[in-house]
């Protein structure tokens, strides 16, 4: 079954306060356990706060966008950020978790590639996962990501609130070369209905 298209944009700082309810309930907390990118069993707390996404989202370099459906309620968001002239990366990867599993992250994904082709001549994107989220690897692998061998180290320090509920966490690094770009990326100022439906 086909999942309707979404619209994209890239936020500005007044977005911050409805990107952050959306990102804390795809992870953490009880809500997030309706959905499958749920790490509430791993750390507690807020993943982010509104003045982390605020920072986020004016930082040089980098853009966060954000998935509308057809009434126009926030279901998505991501950041993608340039790394350098051929690597981007791309991270704060939230679905709604009620709408997850219905072909919508793969539309936000596919949006976020397409964006950084478009706008950077990005060739490369780049992300980090916790390695205990092997469902979630799983998934970015078939959307064509690799396992590169690099770890990096959980970032403990910079949890806004709460802690880790599992001590050895730690990132694996996964990449995908993006090729040709094969579609049509709003400017940053504008909001553009994706053309194609992606299946679920």
């Amino acid at each position: 079954m086909a999942t309707a298209a979404l619209q994209f944009r890239v936020a500005t700082p007044e977005d911050a306060a409805i990107i952050q309810p959306l990102v804390q309930s795809a992870y953490r907390g009880e809500s997030s356990r309706q959905g499958w990118t749920t790490e509430a069993d791993l750390l507690t707390g807020d993943r982010i706060d509104v003045q982390g996404i605020t920072e986020k989202i004016t930082k040089p370099n980098s853009a966060v966008l954000m998935a509308t459906d057809a009434r126009g309620v926030l279901v998505g968001c991501c950041e993608v950020l340039k790394l350098n002239s051929d690597v981007a990366y791309f991270g704060m990867f939230a679905v709604d978790p009620r709408r997850q599993a219905g072909g919508l992250g793969r539309q936000v994904l596919a949006h976020a590639e397409d964006y950084c082709r478009k706008q950077w001549g990005i060739k490369k994107m780049e992300m980090s996962v916790i390695w205990t989220r092997k469902e979630l690897i799983a998934w970015y692998m078939r959307r064509g990501y690799k396992k590169t061998g690099e770890e990096r180290p959980f970032p403990h320090h910079e949890l806004p609130e709460g802690a880790a509920l599992q001590e050895d966490l730690h990132f694996e690094v996964l990449e995908k070369e993006l090729g040709v770009h094969t579609g049509t990326v709003q400017m940053p100022e504008r909001v553009l209905e994706q053309a194609v439906a992606v299946a679920a």
